[in-house]
């Protein structure tokens, strides 16, 4: 522990007014702060206060940054004891706008920047983050951010924003977290003209030159960290996307969250909802709108979960997915001109070009929206999804709230109440003829912390499909009696802890029986051991 005054300005050791009398002589703080000793539960208090009266979602985020520069053990206490109130100001939506408005709202760099110009030297950018134990890393390149588009360098606040939920809700430890920005440039004119921009101002490297940084990047964390660091791709275009993700699964420990993170929360609330809809996975039809990395991913671990409850073969279990994207169905006839991603979801009908017909003929009982535009889910796709199903199950999943496929309300108004809904965005629960219908959110948030928590706990040195499908089972699984009698699938983000150590456990366990596992012997109880491995944001006492 240092002097003082460096003590007070150091956020992992930083306790504000709550150092006691003793730990202000020992630590040559005397003078520094005023003589009031608040405990960290009345510093909270304070904060939530101040927190509630701002009426700009922005300035909440602002003021949560602010702190987490400040004092790392009250961001976090904070956090974790409102994550219902505060996540969506940490994330999804809010973070969105802080991303959109980064260059003017930086104040501190957090995480690392690494551009064009230093190609050839990553290992050693590597070597100036100042902790050694990383554990997870979150990397972008912001050409894709939720769905707002190519935002450079700015994009920054979203693996700023991932990791300090891997440490609120997974419980990893703030030192084991890196957030790291790629920055090749940016598409966005508006980003190019603005005097603010903190990025590079060039247009977007791509192929080769896009290829070899990536390389350097990916074979330096590895060099660095060791092999058993996790890598999240986090909001790359589709093109990119998909290719990182099949390159270096073989090479590395890697998880994209777009495909794989979201795949794995909508496929336990697919679960979950079976026990309102009935029957069994096998037994219903699912109709996408939007084929991207999002909906190919979630189709494919649909897929995958029935063949393995089914013992059908994979080919057979993805004839019960169709998709539509912005050309209408996927069908055959259309093989030839598909994305490679795209072709396994191309199965014989004739082509349809608008999703209204296509729910008539498909006669889909479950609907999933990942297409990135809003009000796509209007009143006649809705009624006639209403007309077919006793129980429509619509699953609206586009980020920011402005681009969800429908809303809550409209769901539920335009199926007179029968709707099972859930989101992308959080929307507030409706009132529909007296009864209180409380929609679902499918966000990822649910997932990534938990199985990232599970694969640090095991060692895993690569990711493997059934990790995924351990982690849906493992969150369907928490829903309880109480929650689906609101119209719920997924449990409230109360008890998130407890879900992220359930699915930690769930993930290990997985990772032990397929021989992936580093950390050895296996711990004999797989769901107190992740509870004992989780950070906790108390004070502790300094001598």
């Amino acid at each position: 522990m240092c002097c003082g005054y460096t003590l007070l300005r150091d956020p992992h050791y930083n306790k504000g007014l709550a150092f006691t009398e003793k730990e202000r002589d020992a630590h040559y703080l005397r003078g520094l702060l005023p003589p009031a000793i608040l405990t960290q539960e009345l510093q909270e208090k304070k904060l939530v206060q101040n927190l509630r009266q701002y009426e700009v979602p922005l300035h909440r985020y602002i003021a949560m940054m602010d702190l987490q520069e400040r004092n790392e053990g009250l961001f976090y206490k904070l956090l974790i004891d409102n994550v219902e109130e505060l996540l969506p100001v940490v994330y999804t939506p809010t973070v969105g706008e802080a991303c959109q408005k980064y260059g003017s709202i930086f104040r501190h760099p957090q995480g690392l920047y690494i551009s064009l110009r230093e190609k050839g030297k990553i290992l050693e950018v590597l070597k100036n983050w100042p902790e050694r134990g990383i554990q997870v890393i979150v990397v972008t390149d912001g050409e894709r951010i939720l769905g707002l588009g190519d935002l450079g360098c700015q994009g920054m606040g979203i693996p700023v924003g991932k990791l300090s939920l891997y440490t609120a809700l997974g419980g990893v430890p703030p030192s084991a977290c890196l957030p790291i920005t790629i920055d090749v440039g940016t598409n966005n004119e508006k980003l190019l003209n603005d005097e603010f921009y903190i990025g590079i101002k060039q247009k977007r490297a791509t192929g080769q030159e896009y290829a070899e940084l990536l390389e350097e990047f990916m074979t330096a964390v590895k060099q660095n960290y060791g092999e058993k660091v996790l890598v999240q791709f986090e909001d790359f275009a589709n093109h990119n996307a998909f290719e990182l993700l099949s390159k270096y699964s073989k090479t590395h420990l890697v998880f994209n969250d777009d495909i794989q993170g979201t795949a794995s929360v909508v496929l336990a609330g697919l679960i979950s909802s079976l026990k309102l809809l009935g029957g069994q996975l096998a037994d219903h039809t699912f109709l996408f709108l939007g084929a991207g990395e999002a909906g190919t991913g979630i189709a494919e671990l649909i897929a995958l979960e029935i063949s393995k409850k089914t013992n059908a073969p994979l080919e057979e279990t993805r004839k019960k997915v169709w998709l539509v994207d912005s050309k209408g169905l996927i069908v055959k006839s259309r093989i030839g001109s598909l994305q490679h991603f795209k072709k396994p979801w191309a199965h014989d009908h004739e082509p349809i070009k608008e999703l209204v017909d296509a729910v008539k003929a498909i006669k889909p009982t479950v609907l999933i929206g990942t297409s990135g535009v809003g009000k796509t889910f209007t009143r006649e796709v809705v009624e006639t999804m209403a007309s077919l199903n006793e129980k429509p199950l619509i699953l609206a999943l586009s980020n920011p709230t402005s681009q969800s496929e429908c809303t809550a309300e409209e769901a539920y108004a335009w199926t007179k109440g029968r709707a099972i809904f859930a989101s992308g965005s959080p929307f507030d629960p409706v009132e529909y003829e007296k009864k209180l219908l409380v929609p679902g959110q499918a966000n990822n948030a649910y997932i990534f912390p938990g199985f990232g928590l599970g694969l640090i706990m095991a060692g895993a040195i690569r990711v493997h499909d059934d990790m995924l499908l351990a982690a849906s089972e493992a969150l369907a699984a928490q829903v309880t009696q109480e929650n689906y009698d609101k119209g719920m699938i997924y449990p409230p983000f109360t008890n998130i802890r407890k879900i992220s150590a359930n699915i930690a456990a769930k993930v290990a366990a997985k990772v032990y029986e397929l021989g992936l596992a580093s950390n050895l012997p296996r711990p004999k109880y797989l769901v107190k051991y992740a509870e004992s491995c989780m950070y906790s944001p108390l004070y502790r006492s300094y001598r």
